[in-house]
């Protein structure tokens, strides 16, 4: 915990600042309301692998920079996180440039702008960032998802969420659609985790509103996962759970992999790239860098 007693909050910030997290895989980033000061003072210590602080959607307008003052004021005095931390902003001309430029001194990890649309308002935004910080995107409009392959115009945005629901409205799509195994959402899914690999953006799945309906959100996991995400949004404990246990690379994967290197590069030493091996069939150059991914992701 962050603070012993929220009864008791100090009147002004503190001078901490989290040191950055080092970069690793990230199997779950749950959303959290900068409202509820309980759950706020446990991002020190959390399970998520990252935590959204949220200032968009959920928090109504006249409560915004309660919001804000919130997070500036936890932020100021952690030292520490076991979570990668990120601020979701509003949108840049709504308040979201304004956020990001007060935050910028605070201690976290990345900024993430809610409904980009197109290379000028990332310049924008990687404009008012600081250097040490990662710029995330909320790909919520038909623009973005149509130009996604071209965004990344700086290395600094790393990351790309995808919100569903909001791109559904900006396609003119109904939410209903929005079930498992359903071909217009395999297809965006598709299109949305190879167009952000394309550029060197890594996706995160979109949120499963139905936060009790726990078999539905581990079904939505485990398909992701064979697609090829490595990352869900979660809303609350029970889904940073499921989520971290689905997208965890699992024993016999690691010692497959582990196998394949040694093999590869022992055969290689001898000028051989390519052989049959007894264990896993023939091994060559493609099959020993796929080892090498699945070593790094776990």
């Amino acid at each position: 915990m962050i603070f012993d007693d929220l009864e008791t909050l100090p009147t002004t910030f503190g001078n901490k600042r989290k040191t950055s997290a080092v970069k690793r895989t990230y199997r779950s980033n749950m959303m959290l309301n900068p409202l509820n000061l309980k759950h706020l003072n446990r991002i020190d210590n959390h399970p998520a692998d990252m935590i959204t602080l949220n200032l968009e959607d959920a928090i109504a307008p006249s409560r915004k920079k309660e919001a804000l003052h919130n997070i500036a004021l936890f932020l100021s005095h952690m030292e520490h996180s076991n979570s990668f931390i990120i601020v979701r902003t509003n949108p840049l001309d709504e308040g979201g440039a304004e956020e990001i430029t007060f935050l910028n001194d605070f201690g976290f990890d990345a900024v993430r702008v809610a409904k980009v649309k197109n290379q000028t308002e990332i310049a924008q935004a990687l404009t008012l960032l600081s250097a040490d910080k990662e710029l995330h995107i909320s790909l919520e409009t038909k623009e973005a998802f149509k130009s996604l392959s071209t965004l990344r115009i700086d290395e600094r945005l790393t990351t790309a969420n995808l919100g569903i629901l909001d791109l559904f409205t900006s396609l003119g799509l109904p939410q209903s659609l929005v079930t498992l195994n359903n071909p217009t959402i395999d297809y965006i899914l598709s299109k949305f985790l190879v167009d952000a690999k394309t550029a060197g953006i890594h996706p995160i799945s979109f949120m499963f509103q139905e936060y009790n309906n726990t078999e539905m959100f581990k079904a939505w996991c485990e398909r992701e996962k064979m697609m090829g995400f490595e990352t869900k949004a979660c809303m609350g404990p029970k889904q940073v759970q499921i989520a971290n246990e689905i997208f965890h690379t699992n024993r016999d994967e690691i010692e497959r992999a582990l196998h394949i290197k040694e093999a590869f590069e022992t055969h290689s030493a001898q000028g051989i790239n390519g052989f049959m091996d007894e264990k896993y069939g023939f091994i060559d150059e493609p099959i020993y860098r796929d080892s090498l991914l699945v070593l790094n992701l776990s």
